[in-house]
């Protein structure tokens, strides 16, 4: 009994704490209290449930709390909320939000169709679309930089012995696309190489085995023998760009820039080639080779086909500063990925999603968007989406086979070079090099030019910028 009466005795002695806690928040504490307080209220007045899984709100405290409930508005009052501790929320179901830490380049499923509803408002005609267009492209070309790039060195491609397997070949190659920054890869080309081939670029995204996986050897061997020169190459601070660069500088934004400048500077290259028919160019690329392709296509008019792999969404735009790294998605006020893959309208696009990541949403939310783009020229039936529901994030075979058959189509390339005697599309007899292969500079680097630039600091000041990040990192 005794007991009893000692806990009861506590917990009046509690409530009277808060009470007293309540009744002493005026303006001269600046009605200050802790914010899960401030959420418990919310919670009540809206009749919703606000978990905090993280345990962000522990121990934080807010000037003026509960002054910045909006009552009517619940989505308002969590901003005014959280966003004081760089917090966010996402709605996870009707009645139930989630706290999280706020991303800049990643918001809520309903935020990025609110982003879209936002954009559908902007334009409604060709006419109009071409204009923001227009707009976005400029914007994107400046935001990247571009519009500083130092000019092309006029070194010569740097070129390993060719491989031949038959009905394609492989040779690595490096260019020169800044003064001492190559960028490497390799190209595959059809054999017997006669008349003019289109050209097919596909930028390495953020995979295990960077380029030298099998998924991009078999996508590189599969175009090629259908008639394309095809070119994979590395990201910035990936694969052989680590001999120049460190892969903690992958995480400068200046990767972004020096990403994009690769993709037109490759293209230079090849479209130069007496074997090349530059009117036929496509690109593809999985995860951030998907944002790269994205990029590549709204500012280079020479892009004929897209196909952007597992990479569109509407409120997603990349975790990595190799693709949000510059503020292009800033640019028109406000732009997303599925905008930026709608500049393609109205040239064949191809948007390749999955169940299992960021384009889960793809055929519900950022495909009718896209569409309706593309039914400005009439031309909806030049854009497609294969959904895969039950896959994951990669560039798997299902996906390659999706994308084989859209780019025959629209870059006149030969479907028929790999189907096996019962008519199906069939990678089996595509070779599948070593790492040591594919290398353009050796096993150790030892074939590197002597001028490759080491040092970040100098790459921005080739663009008239500093290195803020490395800046921040030494104090």
């Amino acid at each position: 009994m005794k007991i009893q009466k000692l806990q009861y005795a506590v917990l009046v002695l509690m409530l009277m704490m808060t009470l007293s806690k309540v009744q002493g928040q005026t303006s001269d504490e600046k009605y200050r209290k802790p914010i899960v307080e401030t959420i418990k209220k919310i919670e009540a007045i809206f009749k919703v449930t606000v978990e905090d899984k993280r345990k962000l709100l522990d121990g934080k405290e807010l000037n003026y709390a509960d002054w910045r409930i909006q009552q009517g508005n619940l989505e308002v009052s969590l901003t005014n909320v959280l966003a004081p501790f760089d917090l966010t929320f996402y709605k996870e179901a009707d009645s139930t939000y989630t706290i999280r830490k706020f991303e800049y380049h990643k918001v809520s499923v309903s935020k990025g169709q609110d982003r879209l509803d936002y954009l559908s408002g902007l334009y409604d005609t060709a006419e109009e679309w071409e204009t923001r267009k227009a707009e976005l492209k400029k914007c994107i070309y400046t935001a990247i930089g571009l519009d500083k790039a130092p000019p092309t060195p006029k070194s010569k491609p740097i070129l390993t012995p060719k491989r031949n397997y038959g009905n394609y070949t492989v040779e690595n190659i490096a260019l020169e696309i800044l003064p001492g920054v190559y960028v490497a890869g390799s190209m595959y080309k059809p054999y017997p190489l006669k008349g003019k081939h289109p050209i097919i670029l596909t930028p390495d995204g953020h995979f295990f085995d960077e380029r030298y996986r099998k998924d991009e050897q078999y996508r590189c061997a599969m175009l090629a023998k259908m008639g394309a020169i095809v070119v994979g190459y590395d990201l910035f601070a990936w694969g052989e760009s680590k001999l120049q660069f460190p892969v903690e500088t992958h995480q400068n934004s200046i990767a972004e820039t020096v990403e994009v400048l690769s993709g037109i500077r490759i293209l230079d290259y090849l479209s130069k080639l007496k074997e090349a028919d530059p009117t036929r160019v496509g690109v593809t690329g999985g995860s951030g080779g998907g944002s790269h392709t994205m990029f590549l296509a709204a500012i280079d008019d020479r892009v004929k086909v897209s196909a952007p792999v597992v990479m569109v969404s509407s409120y997603f735009s990349g975790g990595c500063p190799c693709e949000s790294g510059r503020p292009i998605h800033l640019c028109g006020n406000g732009t997303n990925n599925a905008e930026i893959a709608s500049m393609m309208a109205p040239k064949p696009l191809l948007i390749v999603s999955d169940g299992g990541d960021w384009t889960k949403d793809v055929p519900e939310v950022e495909f009718p968007f896209i569409q309706r783009t593309y039914g400005f020229y009439n031309k909806k039936e030049m854009v497609k989406n294969a959904h895969f529901a039950k896959e994951g994030h990669d560039f798997g075979v299902s996906k390659r086979m999706a994308l084989y058959p859209f780019m025959a189509e629209h870059l006149g390339l030969n479907l028929n070079k790999v189907k096996n005697a019962k008519g199906v599309i069939d990678e089996s007899d595509c070779v599948m090099e070593a790492k040591e292969k594919l290398l353009v500079f050796g096993d150790n680097g030892e074939r590197l030019p002597a001028n490759a630039l080491k040092d970040i600091d100098k790459l921005y000041e080739m663009f008239g910028e500093k290195n803020h990040k490395e800046h921040e990192v030494k104090k």
